[in-house]
């Protein structure tokens, strides 16, 4: 359920909920924005990092992975694009959503790689450390200008 998800949010008052194109972000998206009645849209490139021809591996081999792409983000770990390719489509695609939706509280809906990587170039925080911390679903509240982190919420708890 994305009750909690959407309760979490309440306080912060967003006014759209604007998600990547990949369902699973589409679906949470549309689901908190009918909970608290707001609009939700679909923008570009706020996909996750490019894994699409990753064979499945064992989980601590791709942990293992993941911390060497956060480490090494200029160099083609896995996937498609390194880690930088990512952190820098992403923010393109953050600040074209704010450009077009200029004074509005916005909500993003994304994913675990590409958030952690963005949070970590505005703070002090680790990539590799937020991403796993990070649970489905997980909350990052950002205040602009500055990109300050106001909330962390790396599980929120279930109803029921």
């Amino acid at each position: 359920s994305c009750i909690p998800l959407a309760e979490a949010l309440r306080s912060h008052a967003p006014t759209l909920i604007v998600s990547s194109t990949e369902p699973k972000a589409v679906e949470t998206a549309e689901l908190v924005a009918s909970h608290l009645a707001i609009p939700h849209e679909t923008a570009p490139d706020l996909h996750e990092h490019d894994r699409g021809n990753v064979p499945h591996m064992r989980s601590a081999e791709f942990i293992s992975m993941m911390e060497l792409m956060f480490r090494k983000p200029d160099q083609l770990v896995l996937g498609r694009e390194t880690a930088r390719q990512a952190q820098q489509r992403f923010s393109r695609a953050v600040q074209s959503v704010i450009n077009r939706h200029e004074g509005k509280d916005l909500a993003i809906v994304s994913h675990g790689t590409v958030i952690a990587l963005f949070v970590a170039q505005h703070s002090a925080t680790s990539a590799f450390q937020l991403w796993r911390q990070m649970q489905l679903p997980s909350l990052v509240v950002m205040e602009q200008p500055g990109w300050r982190v106001v909330q962390t919420m790396m599980r929120i708890p279930q109803a029921g």
